[in-house]
């Protein structure tokens, strides 16, 4: 399946989530469109990251609908929805601590991950080239047998990168990927970023520190108390005055 009009892969339309009497998703329409870094920002407690659980069925939306490449999603389980080719990070990085860095990788190159999968030897072999590679490009190869809980902070966020890396996945959901990245990481990781984003990957980003938002993206969309309140390109919204009252916490939408 292909991307539909104007290169829309991921639609969200009219979608809400209540959790009893709190409205935590309220009417968000939004398309994520191809190829560019769309970035959520807003204040704590906006609805970024029940967004992308709502995307990836972590979450079932009270209402509303998300189509990926003009098909319904909702409802199906967050594995089928990873499969389809929408991946995702978290902040709590949920690495598997007591593998490898390598290991780690390997993981998520399923359904064929394992020796007994169609193919044996021979597809191990290319899949290890395959995290040989991003290991490479994500500065680990040194570290590919050490366990992920003996890695530096900066190695583990870069860690959790290389898996989504290995997915394959046409669209990335980054929840806060920099934070706590020293500048020379950062650098690094916009780097990467750029990379993949020129090759195809489409990205959706939640980051709350406005250097990194500047410097990456190509549009953002503002949420603020589960609504969206402006979705353009970043300098009309980064400089509303209104938007960075309500980011900077001086008033409420």
């Amino acid at each position: 399946m292909s991307p539909t009009n104007d290169n829309v892969l991921l639609s969200v339309r009219n979608l809400r989530k209540n959790f009893g009497g709190l409205k935590v998703t309220q009417d968000v329409t939004l398309d994520m469109r191809a190829g560019i870094v769309t970035t959520l920002v807003g204040p704590n407690g906006a609805g970024k990251t029940t967004l992308f659980n709502l995307i990836t069925g972590h979450l079932h939306p009270s209402s509303g609908d998300i189509l990926w490449m003009g098909e319904s999603i909702v409802g199906m389980p967050h594995w089928k929805i990873a499969r389809k080719g929408i991946s995702r990070t978290f902040q709590d990085l949920r690495l598997f601590d007591q593998m490898t860095v390598e290991e780690n990788v390997l993981t998520v190159m399923e359904p064929g991950s394992w020796l007994w999968q169609p193919g044996g030897k021979a597809k191990m072999a290319q899949r290890r080239e395959r995290v040989h590679e991003i290991l490479v490009r994500t500065r680990l190869v040194d570290k590919a047998d050490v366990r992920a809980i003996d890695l530096a902070y900066a190695e583990r966020k870069f860690l959790s990168l290389a898996r989504i890396m290995a997915t394959d996945s046409q669209m990335w959901l980054l929840d806060e990927p920099a934070s706590g990245l020293d500048r020379r990481s950062y650098d690094h990781f916009l780097g990467l970023l750029r990379d993949e984003v020129e090759k195809g990957v489409t990205v959706c980003i939640i980051e709350h520190n406005l250097d990194i938002v500047v410097g990456i993206s190509d549009r953002i969309a503002f949420l603020d108390q589960g609504r969206l309140l402006a979705d353009g390109d970043p300098q009309s919204v980064l400089k509303d005055p209104h938007l960075a009252a309500i980011y900077f916490g001086e008033q409420s939408a």
